[in-house]
């Protein structure tokens, strides 16, 4: 989790994950009207809330790219079949317990 990121990345993080300024905001702990002010940025905005942004996108799925001679940008950590498995997964629910095996 080292590097900077622009506001560029986290608005790309956040749609390529699918997911709502909102959704994020509750996951990151940065309002939805901070997020829009990162999000309008082309550099880096620097601070404590761009850090929780960025371990909240992480956790989302999103891998930031840094810098490399070819442009910083994001892309998922998953596959589109590998997300949807785990969506399904993460949508079973019913009780958490140790197996028996």
């Amino acid at each position: 989790m080292s590097g900077t990121v622009t506001g560029k990345q986290i608005a790309a993080g956040r749609v390529l994950a699918g997911i709502s300024r909102a959704k994020l905001s509750l996951r990151s702990g940065v309002s939805e009207a901070d997020l829009r002010l990162m999000e309008a940025n082309d550099v880096s905005p620097g601070g404590p809330d761009v850090q929780a942004v960025r371990v909240a996108l992480e956790q989302f799925g999103v891998v930031f790219i840094p810098e490399n001679g070819g442009g910083a940008g994001v892309r998922l950590k998953f596959n589109r079949s590998e997300v949807k498995q785990i969506r399904r997964l993460e949508g079973e629910g019913g009780t958490v317990a140790d197996d028996d095996v």
